[in-house]
């Protein structure tokens, strides 16, 4: 077994090839790396739609303690959020963006130490994505630096996002404002996010300190770009039934062993298709989290466990 892993990651950037700033300058993506940086075994770690890639501090010093071989893990900022650089255009921020960065961020891993295996972790939106990629049967030959998915872990999400998901998410996503002290934000997390379940005061100020910046005339603001819910504030019943079908399609088409965690009481996942993802594609193994809503943190030490049981197990 390795030797417990720093209690802080290194941030790291990236260069994108694609959409630039608004004033020209090349945009870049952060992503914070835990591990062995030459490991060949990565795990990519992506949040949900307003977080970032500190979210995964927990599992990932996990993850790395109990490995029994090197292994690096990699949490991104995905654009707009955290120390990633802003979208010059709103509507930019979707799916197909997303996923263009993931595909030249492992670019950028393969070409500081070859990947054997590459596993993925991803909550609610980062999971959006991975099942994106993951689904993707010919990306290999069109993409020659990337490494196919070997096990996924989709976290509170899956092919059908509930529209009274979409619509409480309506009611404060953009509103990043404006705090006197990093606890009366965290306690603004906390109002708003009663679906993350139960945390000690610590874990849940440890969650919450990296999801702000400081304002320049004094107080904390969220540090995420406001204008990524235009996209959200923007979709329709209509274009949400057409993704969910182009998602389906995709999800039928992964073969990795999937890993779906679905809090119990999510109003995001319903058991109706989480129970389908059991029975299509990969056919996901599935665990149901009690007094959890949408989404598991991945802090609590059940929920910590059974991603690293799974991603840890031997063979593929």
């Amino acid at each position: 077994m390795t030797q417990p892993t720093a209690l802080t990651p290194d941030l790291h950037f990236l260069a994108c090839p694609s959409l630039p700033l608004a004033d020209g300058r090349g945009r870049r993506l952060a992503y914070w790396q835990w591990g062995d940086p030459q490991a060949q075994h990565v795990v990519l770690c992506v949040h949900g739609l307003s977080r970032q890639g500190r979210d995964f501090d927990v599992l990932a010093q996990t993850l790395c303690a109990r490995s029994a071989h090197p292994l690096r893990v990699i949490c991104p900022d995905v654009a707009g959020r955290g120390h990633s650089d802003w979208l010059a255009d709103p509507m930019a921020y979707q799916l197909p963006t997303y996923a263009g960065d993931m595909l030249a961020l492992v670019a950028q891993l393969q070409a500081q130490a070859p990947l054997a295996r590459l596993d993925w972790v991803g909550t609610s939106m980062g999971g959006l994505i991975g099942l994106l990629l993951a689904g993707q049967t010919a990306l290999q030959q069109a993409t020659p630096t990337w490494v196919p998915i070997t096990r996924l872990v989709l976290n509170d999400v899956g092919p059908v996002v509930a529209w009274r998901f979409i619509e409480r998410l309506r009611t404060y996503i953009g509103q990043t404002g404006q705090f006197d002290t990093l606890q009366a934000g965290a306690d603004h997390l906390r109002r708003i996010s009663p679906g993350f379940g139960p945390h000690t005061d610590a874990q849940w100020l440890a969650l919450s300190t990296p999801m702000f910046k400081p304002l320049p005339q004094g107080g904390w603001t969220l540090h995420y770009d406001p204008a990524l819910a235009k996209p959200v504030h923007a979709l329709t019943p209509e274009a949400a039934q057409h993704g969910e079908a182009l998602l389906w399609q995709l999800y039928d088409q992964i073969s990795a062993p999937t890993l779906l965690l679905r809090g119990a009481e999510s109003d995001l996942l319903t058991p109706e298709v989480a129970q389908a993802m059991q029975q299509r594609g990969p056919r996901a193994q599935r665990v149901d989290l009690p007094g959890v809503g949408h989404a598991p943190t991945l802090v609590a030490e059940d929920q910590v466990a059974a991603v690293a049981s799974f991603l840890l197990k031997r063979g593929k």
